[in-house]
């Protein structure tokens, strides 16, 4: 069974981490054409790119996890932390701004609850390889 469920985990972050490797891409390529909007001055646009570079990293940082997943608990638990710490920071913005597009809504599902979940499931996994070995 832990095979199956490490498979399953390893796909389950392929799968996942699309979203932050295409959305990092889109942002630094295309600035705030990515969201839909006009560019806005050289500040907001550096800046934006440079969180859209982050997102990649992220993504990939999410792919580096998935060989010998079950040894990677430190990176995917700081992975974790800054992902949800994100999400809290969506969801400050949500507070005072406004419900974003269903984009961006998803975002904020991912990061404060897909994400913990992956953490307890990679524990699961982690604890069920120990036992193996």
């Amino acid at each position: 069974m832990d095979f199956w469920q490490r498979r399953l985990l390893q796909a389950t972050i392929a799968v996942l981490a699309l979203l932050p490797v295409f959305a990092g891409v889109c942002g630094v390529v295309t600035g705030a054409g990515f969201l839909g909007v006009k560019a806005g001055p050289a500040d907001l646009d550096s800046h934006l790119r440079f969180l859209s570079g982050l997102f990649l990293a992220f993504g990939i940082g999410w792919y580096s996890c998935i060989p010998a997943i079950e040894t990677k608990a430190e990176r995917i638990r700081l992975l974790a932390i800054l992902t949800f710490c994100g999400g809290l920071a969506r969801l400050y913005s949500l507070a005072v701004t406004g419900i974003p597009s269903a984009g961006h809504l998803l975002g904020l599902g991912m990061e404060l609850v897909v994400v913990p979940c992956l953490v307890v499931w990679h524990g699961r996994v982690a604890a069920l390889s120990r036992r193996r070995s």
